[in-house]
């Protein structure tokens, strides 16, 4: 007996807030009438942390501070045990999207070590000889946006041998240009633009790379875990001297959140302009970023 279960909810984006009512259907498609035990649905949020291969061992402390943290829990029974008709049968449902005790749901992200996750679970008891359906649906919460007004502050930088922390005999060049802002609108794209003045040696590439730093741990320690989450190419080849770059890079979705720090966890991110030399000798240029939503 065919028999398929889903959960449709009303947004097309599946983009909610906190506070708001979380909608929309439980379609059951049967070839023909079905009995049951029963329609449950559940809405999970969770952060689990882990910790990197590095970090294992290091610190008791952290087995206790690095397990999963629940941000919203909530139970309901959709349908009673009973029988469902052949065909496909709609049965509607609403959550109220409400934080556990004082918590504060966190933005929906995925990373590498911090990995914050909102899933619906709809589950049907069968009889003993009819295995148990289930199926679980990932849904977004976004962070409310910020209300202060947000101040735009240009980063210029100049890149030179003088300005590099590792001045391992390097050719002369120099590199300037700007950021429009360190602290970024998470729905627009990061912008600036960048000239190389002068080089001796041969630019074979400059790339764009897009870092997040996350941070798990407690009082006793913290593990600091930076990864590359996009990493773009801006210019090829020998780029000719004083004409102008544009940086320009969108934040992707989900990969990146509003800038966030806890008691237990940090998600932090970074932007690195990396020159590669015609010998794949590497220069970069490391910028810490605030993203926020507004």
């Amino acid at each position: 007996m065919s028999v398929s279960l889903d959960i449709r909810l009303k947004r097309a984006n599946k983009v909610y807030h906190e506070g708001e009512l979380l909608s929309g259907v439980v379609l059951i498609s049967s070839r023909d009438a079905l009995q049951h035990q029963g329609v449950s649905l559940s809405m999970e949020g969770l952060v689990n942390l882990q910790l990197s291969s590095k970090s294992v061992g290091v610190f008791e402390a952290f087995y206790n501070s690095v397990k999963p943290i629940q941000l919203v829990s909530s139970n309901i029974e959709v349908v009673k045990a009973g029988k469902v008709p052949a065909g496909k049968t709609e049965i509607p449902f609403e959550f109220p999207l409400q934080a556990k005790g004082n918590r504060v749901l966190y933005e929906t992200y995925h990373g590498v070590f911090v990995n914050i996750q909102y899933t619906l679970r709809c589950d049907m008891r069968r009889s003993l000889l009819a295995k148990d359906l289930s199926k679980t649906c990932e849904f977004m919460v976004h962070s409310q946006p910020q209300k202060s007004k947000m101040q735009l502050n240009p980063v210029d930088f100049t890149i030179t041998p003088d300005t590099l922390q590792n001045r391992t005999s390097l050719p002369k060049f120099l590199i300037r240009g700007h950021l429009d802002a360190s602290t970024c609108v998470i729905t627009r794209p990061l912008t600036g633009e960048l000239v190389v003045e002068n080089s001796e040696v041969v630019i074979k590439s400059i790339e764009l790379q897009l870092v997040r730093v996350e941070t798990c741990g407690c009082a006793e320690g913290y593990a600091r875990d930076a990864t590359e989450i996009q990493n773009i190419q801006i210019a090829e080849g020998d780029v000719c001297h004083g004409l102008s770059i544009p940086i320009y890079m969108v934040f992707p979705r989900l990969f990146t959140c509003p800038t966030l720090e806890t008691t237990n966890f940090k998600v932090e991110f970074e932007v690195n302009i990396v020159i590669v030399l015609h010998d794949d000798h590497l220069i970069t240029e490391n910028f810490p970023l605030k993203l926020v939503r507004v």
